[in-house]
């Protein structure tokens, strides 16, 4: 694991449980003291976390300010350089005057924040991270479907939403992922959310799925697709190269974003 992934996974720590101890981070990283007390020096000057006896904990400004953020926008925080890549090659795939729909998700908002530009969209999503974020586009058209609020996703479900998607027809559906397994193929953690994500499918000509490299054999509640689903795969270089082949040979095109480099240099 390299030195930024590592403190990736230090800061979800923090975001989880507040605090972390200096034995537990060696034990979970297999590494030194010493490479974890460089760690949380790098992470205390970027006003992380506050050093005390032991370990850390998360600063009180940024206690506060978690406390006030749905879950949803804090995700946006986890792998963030991986899912702007991801978010920016999907992005790439769409011209002016489509149709597309964009799951909710912090992955589906990073696509969004790269089709602000692209002109004459129309835009159907049952997220209200993405509509807001679309919002700043003058020259988009945007459909936010109606339903039942997830509060801790900030997404819209419910046969509401399953039929208004039953009436579009996109050139491109966005859709985001809990887990994906070659058993089970792609799975969500709520069963509304997953009725949303299979009308999403029947509403997209291009079916194009977007997953970090945490949601690789990893199997959540429910499973909302399989493979011949699919028509692309966006994820980055930090996934398994063995598993993404694998998926490519029921027929799905992967697309992997270079991110390995971009963080080394960014160290």
């Amino acid at each position: 694991m390299i030195v930024v992934q590592r403190r990736n996974k230090i800061k979800e720590m923090l975001l989880k449980e507040r605090s972390v101890k200096v034995t537990d981070l060696v034990k979970e990283f297999n590494v030194s003291e010493e490479t974890i007390r460089r760690d949380l020096n790098q992470l205390e000057k970027e006003g992380i976390v506050k050093k005390n006896y032991g370990g850390a904990i998360l600063t009180e400004e940024l206690q506060q300010v978690i406390a006030t953020i749905p879950p949803v926008q804090q995700r946006k925080f986890q792998f963030f350089e991986e899912k702007d890549a991801i978010g920016r090659q999907a992005a790439s795939l769409v011209q002016e005057n489509q149709i597309i729909v964009l799951d909710s998700g912090s992955t589906t908002w990073c696509v969004s924040r790269y089709l602000k530009q692209t002109p004459g969209l129309m835009v159907v999503t049952n997220g209200i991270n993405v509509a807001e974020e679309f919002s700043q586009h003058e020259d988009a058209s945007i459909f936010l479907l109606g339903g039942k609020l997830v509060k801790k996703s900030m997404s819209v479900v419910g046969p509401q939403a399953v039929d208004e998607l039953h009436k579009y027809s996109a050139n491109y559906a966005f859709i985001g992922t809990s887990g994906i397994t070659i058993s089970k193929g792609f799975t969500s953690s709520d069963l509304f959310e997953a009725e949303v994500k299979r009308a999403m499918i029947q509403a997209g000509k291009q079916i194009v799925m977007l997953a970090d490299h945490s949601k690789f054999e990893r199997q959540a509640l429910v499973s909302f697709a399989d493979f011949q689903d699919v028509d692309v795969l966006v994820t980055s270089d930090l996934a398994d190269m063995e598993i993404l082949e694998e998926i490519e040979k029921t027929g799905v095109q992967v697309i992997v974003c270079p991110v390995k480099q971009t963080l080394r240099e960014g160290l």
